[in-house]
């Protein structure tokens, strides 16, 4: 999808709840299944880690953080979720906003990630919604925790222009029977009683003037103070008492909606909107999202549309939607949905469905913007606008510490670092930039060096390599430049043979790299 063609984001992503979903037998979303166990060694990809190690280094730091403050497991659900999330700020406009719906599971570890991603200031609510009222089985009736029937949604903005819209929800009937207890006589309207004192007096602007024989600081002017008073919207309850005006309820606009949703309840077992599909969320809650945050006519993504519920709630709205799915059925059920709610056309014409209003197609789109990275801000500026990478290029980064490590070994067993002439074993070499990826160094071999922890440590992103080896020797920590000078060289030598004589790996172009 093209940069900034999204007005908003709302998403109900797998939780890594560590169980399988299966939808109910029988029901529309009959086969629909997911698996949302998480583990680093089967389901992280070498080239994510690679690609956030090297350009979304505060990034790679959330998720090291809830690797290793919970498991591997939560780890590499962070990473499956970071590298998605990168693309998803990418193709939201900067008036865009997001919706990440989430559970205590891992609710925290996610805004970490989402910090890194939106930045701490796009940062707008942590919405609790209470789906339940009651928990099934056992769960806080065990002596050892509350019960859990909450869940969390993450709501940003990409930038300071994101539009918002306050929601309200009616006012509840004993709040009604509370504050709107007078009944005006003909019309039967109910009405309560408001001041029109100006708060702060003088000191705030408001003006002083006598109304109904009583003085002081107004809210309104004289002349909008005798506009009220001639619409019978001011009432003085006895003589002397200070006049206050009428507020209707027909004319209110409800309760503003705050962070608590407490009053859309989660599906039954008997909902009409109900597919079968395992984790189905109800459709005015993602309605809450969109008309808060996506305005009219604009377009609202689901990057895991499940059994269509942001779709439906778009589409209900007046709003354009994409929704992306991995399920064989997903097509279906959006159509099955549309055609429950008189949004779509029967089945005996959704030929023309189709080509008229719902598109469908399982390949995937080109890009037709100039190509931008996903997150700028997050990732270090390169040095060029590169033309398409050649094999040497391409190496991963355990293919370049492979390369590296066998070329700056001198010692069998060993490994010179180039920062300090000292040879070590391997673990306890580190892969990192020559020039600075900060000052635009590249991630190809051509710009990588072996260095020990203390001299990976101590270049950090601000120091050349002959920095390193100055500060170094302030350190004490030099002990043989000429031979971390000949570390440098040695892994010059094998960048040149790689590049040069063509020696990259097969699934490149070319055979024979490793014998």
């Amino acid at each position: 999808m093209n940069s900034e063609s999204v007005d908003l984001i709302a998403t109900d992503p797998p939780f890594n709840k560590g169980r399988d979903f299966h939808a109910t037998p029988d029901s529309l979303a009959a086969g629909a299944r997911f698996q949302d166990r998480w583990s680093w060694e089967r389901d992280v990809h070498e080239e994510w880690v690679d690609q956030l190690t090297d350009d979304y280094p505060r990034l790679i730091e959330a998720i090291e953080s809830a690797r290793y403050a919970h498991s591997d497991g939560m780890g590499a659900y962070m990473c499956f979720m970071a590298v998605r999330l990168v693309e998803m700020r990418r193709v939201l406009k900067r008036t865009g906003s997001i919706y990440l719906h989430c559970d205590p599971t891992a609710s925290h570890y996610l805004k970490a990630v989402m910090d890194a991603i939106f930045t701490w200031k796009g940062f707008r609510n942590e919405i609790i919604w209470k789906r339940a009222t009651t928990v099934k089985g056992n769960a806080g009736q065990n002596g050892r925790q509350f019960g859990p029937s909450t869940d969390t949604i993450l709501f940003y903005a990409r930038t300071k222009a994101a539009g918002f819209r306050q929601p309200y929800a009616p006012y509840s009937q004993e709040y009604i029977d509370k504050a709107f207890r007078h009944v005006e006589p003909g019309t039967g309207r109910r009405y309560q009683l408001v001041s029109m004192s100006g708060p702060g007096g003088a000191a705030k602007g408001n003006p002083e003037y006598e109304v109904m024989g009583v003085t002081r600081h107004w809210r309104y002017s004289r002349d909008r103070m005798l506009e009220l008073i001639a619409n019978g919207r001011v009432v003085q309850t006895r003589p002397g008492a200070v006049p206050r005006q009428k507020h209707y309820l027909d004319e209110g606009s409800g309760v503003a909606v705050q962070s608590l949703w407490a009053d859309i309840p989660n599906l039954h077992s008997h909902a009409t909107e109900r597919t079968g599909y395992p984790t189905q969320k109800p459709l005015p809650l993602y309605e809450r999202m969109i008309e808060a945050s996506c305005p009219p006519g604009g377009i609202v993504l689901d990057p895991f549309a499940g059994c269509a519920t942001t779709c439906l709630a778009a589409e209900r709205l007046g709003r354009r939607w994409v929704g992306i799915d991995i399920w064989d059925n997903a097509m279906d059920v959006v159509l099955d949905r549309m055609a429950q709610e008189r949004l779509a056309l029967p089945e005996a014409d959704r030929g023309d469905l189709f080509t008229q209003d719902i598109h469908f197609t399982d390949e995937l789109p080109v890009r037709t913007d100039d190509g931008e990275v996903a997150a700028p801000f997050l990732q270090v500026s390169e040095r060029r606008r590169r033309p398409p990478l050649e094999g040497w290029q391409k190496l991963s980064r355990a293919e370049i510490v492979r390369e590296l490590a066998e070329a700056q070994s001198v010692t069998d067993g060993l490994v010179l670092c180039a920062g300090c002439g000292r040879e070590l074993e391997a673990p306890f070499m580190e892969l990192d930039h020559i020039v600075p990826r900060s000052d635009r160094g590249e991630n190809d071999i051509s710009n990588r060096i072996l260095l020990c922890r203390p001299c990976n440590g101590r270049k950090s992103a601000r120091l050349t390599m002959k920095g390193l080896l100055a500060e170094n020797r302030k350190a004490g920590w030099l002990k043989d430049r000429k031979r971390a000078e000949r570390a440098r060289d040695l892994a010059h030598e094998r960048y040149e043979d790689i590049r040069f004589h063509r020696r990259w790996p097969a699934a490149h172009g070319a055979p024979g790299l490793f014998d």
